[in-house]
């Protein structure tokens, strides 16, 4: 699966860069958003809430803590733009929930592992689906009301 989630990345991130079609649709003007601040407090914030000051696990506190806010700019440009197609929509809409699904499998883990517990894991995942929150209202009401997904700007 490991193999499968790195596959796929690579190709949207090929997709993004190199495909003619799709790199078009890029606008330089809207996406403004300072990524960079993102990295930097994430990694500030590994280097002081760790479950172990060792490099691996302020590493791994690094990747979840990035993982839960790196939907921020997509969702940031996807509210600038105004313009949302749907496979973008689509996209979104299932890389949120999976985030929720992954909550509903840390519940039953809970419940049926004796010594489950990664608090860091479990809080970025409430943060990072939270996040979503706001997308999801507006999706639902859009395929509720068979409209076009308009976000507000």
């Amino acid at each position: 699966m490991k193999l499968v989630f790195i596959g796929c990345s690579l190709a949207i991130v090929w997709c993004m860069r190199l495909h003619r079609v799709v790199r078009r649709t890029y606008n330089k003007d809207v996406d403004t958003f300072r990524h960079y601040f993102l990295v930097l407090g994430c990694f500030l914030l590994a280097l002081f809430v760790h479950e172990k000051f060792t490099f691996q696990e302020v590493l791994w506190a690094f990747s979840i803590y990035l993982e839960a806010v790196a939907i921020l700019p997509q969702l940031v440009l996807l509210q600038r733009s105004g313009n949302v197609d749907n496979l973008t929509v689509q996209y979104v809409f299932f890389l949120g929930a999976y985030r929720a699904f992954y909550i509903l499998n840390w519940i039953y883990r809970y419940l049926t592992e004796p010594h489950f517990g990664r608090w860091i894991a479990s809080v970025a995942g409430l943060v990072q689906t939270a996040l979503y929150a706001d997308f999801f209202y507006y999706y639902f009401i859009s395929w509720k009301n068979n409209a076009k997904l308009q976000l507000p700007a």
